[in-house]
């Protein structure tokens, strides 16, 4: 483990994702690009990589389903995993322990979906006192429709998620600035 206050926290990049009637592979080939990039480039800086899946009692993301594993087009070799119950990864997994345990004051945010758990595990975040880079292009979500029948894109997602969140709970950074950011972190 490094000395570093930064922890990268990659959320729900799980197999689960694939036996859910809204899955779809538009975008997946992108966004493992960034996410294994943003992984590489924690780990090449010795900034700690952190795992959390998404577990249920029954159906695809229970245990018993085989699907509560990494995401087959990722290759990570976590310094720690975490299970989690609920939509944000610091609610009952042990992560907000091992975070202050481990002396971390900066999270980067990554994974599935990006205005559920990934969104959410980033307002915790803040509201509890961490610095919260959000990196949308490592997120990944699927269309959704409204109670009025709009459907939303998954870019309109985004791009909603970026809104409410920017300057107010994370900042909005890419892949690059993240690992820039952590680096000056590590040299101060």
């Amino acid at each position: 483990m490094s000395d570093s206050n930064t922890v990268l926290v990659v959320i729900d990049a799980q197999e689960s994702f694939r036996h859910r009637p809204y899955w779809s592979s538009d975008d997946v080939g992108k966004f493992t690009t960034r996410l294994q990039r943003l992984i590489d480039g924690a780990k090449a800086q010795g900034i700690p990589v952190v795992q959390v899946f998404h577990v249920e009692e029954e159906g695809v993301f229970s245990l018993a389903s085989g699907h509560v594993k990494t995401l087959a087009e990722l290759s990570i070799a976590p310094d720690a995993v975490f299970e989690k119950h609920s939509h944000s990864a610091l609610v009952g997994s042990g992560l907000d322990v091992w975070l202050v345990q481990h002396g971390i004051q900066r999270l980067i945010v990554s994974g599935i979906r990006t205005e559920q758990c990934c969104e959410t595990t980033t307002r915790h975040a803040s509201d509890i006192g961490y610095d919260v880079d959000y990196v949308t292009e490592a997120t990944l979500t699927f269309s959704m429709t409204d109670r009025r029948g709009r459907v939303w894109s998954p870019q309109e997602l985004k791009e909603r998620t970026e809104l409410v969140l920017e300057d107010r709970f994370a900042r909005i950074v890419t892949v690059e600035e993240a690992l820039e950011g952590a680096k000056l972190e590590i040299a101060a």
